[in-house]
């Protein structure tokens, strides 16, 4: 197994009910869950499972209610007995591990956040998360620090001696969370942790554990029926169909652009795929002029080439300085230097990441296309309104103009922001 990969699932299945065994020939054979429980009395919740989950990525199993994907992470770590296949989390076979080695696992390798927070409403806060530090023996004190640090991580600071019920649904899933946080886990799984969330709250849980894995880089293993939640948050996405198989598994825009199937199509067909592709999905190649070594008659004859009447302007290492227009460059072509023309105004940047959802809007307004540029200013391609058109058509939510920042592209604000209008 790669050191890249934490987790490795082969052919796993799972079936309840009696004598699971008898339901394998026919699971082989092809037949449907409904075909096999009415043929056999036995419940197939999942059907020859196989993938790989990364380091440091969110890995999330999605589907609808009974395609076995709460089943599925539970298996991981034999809450629930797999009944045929393997598990292995850093080589090491979950499946032949004794009681002992299992109990390792669960304290200090994998640690499970709940859909409903299973806060135990006679402790406080702070010994909620102590909770399992104290099963393993850790030493008082040394669990009271600890605690302390993950509820700092999920922003609960000065709420440790509080009573569960005091606090909000949101606030109790955080404390779930720094509960599961305070051994340092390599890896979270997180089964439908947000669902029981009002919409809102559940939002700002999303982007909090996006903020909490730019920071800890944890592997997490995320459970979820919500495709828009699978969309927002995972790296990767691993669909499961109604008997429990695995339909596709790819990037969220590899799922909307190249669905494998029928049955996947139809999942992600009324998904707004505006705020779900990017501007470096789209971008094309940007073939700018460079201000160091070419002058007017240089720009004007490339843009003859392309047949347009403007060309983005860089350094000689890409880093954007502007547009320069085809009017300007004829007329200074036999007097002046290209850096008197390049011009800031009416430049729109943004990063690779940015949804077109942002981009809608600064599109229409542009007079150029939007520039791609990584967070040193580099210039990667561009985005113009035609593509983003023809990929999420004119009803597309849009959000507010874009961030001025006064200061051009020396200003050093560039990275703050996911899309900039660059004045000068």
């Amino acid at each position: 197994m790669s050191e890249h990969v934490i987790i490795r699932v082969d052919d796993l299945s799972k079936v309840f009910g009696p004598n699971p065994s008898r339901a394998f020939p026919l699971i082989d054979q092809g037949l449907s869950k409904e075909e096999i429980l009415e043929r056999t009395g036995c419940v197939v919740a999942i059907n020859n499972a196989s993938f790989e989950v990364r380091r440091g990525e969110i890995f999330v199993v999605m589907g609808l209610s009974g395609s076995g994907k709460s089943t599925m992470i539970r298996c991981l770590n034999r809450l629930i007995e797999p009944t045929r296949g393997r598990v292995l989390v850093r080589d090491k076979d979950v499946m032949k591990m004794g009681q002992e080695e299992l109990r390792g696992l669960r304290r200090t390798t994998m640690s499970m956040v709940f859909q409903h927070f299973g806060l135990l409403p006679q402790r406080t806060i702070i010994k909620n998360v102590e909770f399992g530090l104290e099963i393993s023996g850790v030493d008082p004190a040394e669990r009271r620090q600890k605690a302390q640090a993950s509820l700092a991580l999920v922003g609960l600071q000065g709420y440790e001696e509080s009573m569960p019920d005091e606090l909000s649904g949101g606030m109790q899933q955080r404390v779930g969370l720094a509960r599961a946080l305070a051994n340092d886990p390599e890896v979270l799984l997180m089964d439908e942790a947000f669902s029981a969330l009002d919409p809102l709250i559940r939002a700002q849980m999303q982007d909090e554990l996006l903020g909490l894995q730019e920071k800890m880089q944890k592997t997490v293993v995320f459970i979820t029926h919500d495709l828009d939640e699978a969309l927002k948050i995972g790296d990767r996405i691993a669909i499961l169909g109604p008997g429990g198989a695995v339909r596709q598994i790819g990037t969220p825009e590899a799922i909307l652009t190249d669905p494998a199937d029928d049955y996947v199509e139809r999942f992600v067909e009324n998904v707004d795929r505006s705020k779900v592709l990017t501007a470096g999905s789209l971008m094309r190649k940007a073939d700018p002029v460079v201000m160091s070594k070419d002058g007017p008659s240089v720009a004007v004859r490339r843009m003859e080439q392309k047949g347009q009447s403007w060309l983005f302007v860089t350094d000689g290492a890409r880093v954007l300085q502007g547009v320069v227009d085809v009017k300007e460059a004829v007329k200074i072509r036999r007097e002046k230097a290209l850096d008197e023309i390049v011009r800031m105004d009416d430049v729109y940047t943004t990063l690779p990441d940015t949804p077109l959802a942002d981009l809608l809007t600064v599109a229409y307004e542009s007079a150029y296309p939007i520039a791609v540029v990584d967070g040193g200013w580099k210039l990667l391609g561009v985005v113009d309104l035609a593509t983003i058109i023809a990929e999420v058509g004119t009803d597309s939510e849009t959000t507010r103009p874009l961030t001025d920042l006064n200061g051009g592209v020396n200003s050093g604000e560039s990275a703050s922001g996911s899309s900039t209008e660059v004045t000068s």
